[in-house]
């Protein structure tokens, strides 16, 4: 394992396959090297659809190596849940921050500019600049 500090991503939706999928789109568009840590946190422990500030928690753990941890939501209550647990102050690493951005685009767009080494702001304003891809 590198030694380098990445920020770590997040992903919470309320379908750990979601969750899991997206966490896998975005690592393989960062390439095969991509030491970025992603952790998704989809669904209950009893593998239903919601989400759990535990597993939400445990996942943002899992990923900090010390550059700060991007978390990204999808639904409402993963949003609400994710802002309580930084509101506790004490669940999540420090330097952990819920980033506006949409699911899917957001995911890629963190987790290639996470890959490049940059900082927390620069990682989150990726994932935010993503409202701004247009389809049509």
């Amino acid at each position: 394992m590198s030694d380098e500090k990445l920020v770590g991503v997040v992903l919470v939706s309320h379908s750990a396959t979601v969750a899991t999928s997206v966490a896998e789109l975005a690592k393989g568009l960062a390439g095969a090297g991509s030491a970025v840590p992603v952790a998704a946190a989809g669904g209950t422990e009893g593998g239903g659809f919601g989400t759990s500030a535990e597993l939400i928690s445990a996942a943002a753990a899992s990923v900090d190596r010390g550059a700060g941890v991007a978390v990204l939501a999808d639904l409402g209550s993963a949003v609400l849940t994710v802002k309580a647990l930084l509101a506790e102050g004490d669940e999540l690493p420090g330097h952990t921050r819920l980033v506006d951005a949409p699911f899917v685009e957001g995911a890629v767009a963190a987790v290639v500019t996470a890959s490049t080494g940059a900082d927390l702001a620069t990682v989150e304003a990726a994932a935010e600049e993503a409202y701004s891809y247009r389809k049509v």
